[in-house]
């Protein structure tokens, strides 16, 4: 499967239906579709990342990095249209190359204790559970994971 990895906006039109795929199934699933926690993206911010996967000319996943510090990334709006095709893996990749490149030492990312499947894509993906940070602290039903970046 070759995946194409193009850097957008979140604004772009086959990253809209994408977004709110995973808005409708995260809501379903837990409760919460995660719109609140991804307002604030400054795309005019050099440090912040949006990328989408497109695969026989269609989107099928997408991704975004943006800044907590000059040196901590945060990871937001993970998503694959399809499962175990590499999509996520590719998406992520992606997005770990670039946090080097723009100086990050390490992402971050929130997601659900009930999602499982999120909890196990990062753990095989060398990211660890770190304590709860930012609007996080306190909630119960997050967990948080973090990575440090090799040069």
């Amino acid at each position: 499967m070759l995946i194409q990895l193009i850097e957008t906006k979140p604004t772009d039109s086959e990253i809209k239906p994408l977004i709110e795929n995973l808005s409708t199934e995260l809501g379903k699933r837990f409760g919460d579709t995660g719109k609140n926690s991804f307002q604030e993206w400054d795309e005019e911010n050099p440090k912040s990342v949006f990328v989408k996967a497109i695969f026989e000319n269609e989107a099928v996943g997408c991704g975004a990095i943006r800044p907590i510090s000059n040196e901590i990334a945060e990871l937001k709006r993970m998503y694959s249209k399809y499962n175990r095709k590499g999509i996520g893996k590719s998406v992520l990749g992606y997005l770990e190359n670039k946090a080097k490149e723009l100086d990050y030492k390490e992402i971050w990312l929130e997601t659900r204790k009930l999602n499982l499947e999120a909890c196990d894509f990062y753990l095989k993906n060398d990211y660890k559970q770190i304590p709860n940070f930012g609007k996080y602290i306190g909630n119960e039903k997050a967990i948080c994971f973090g990575k440090k970046l090799d040069k």
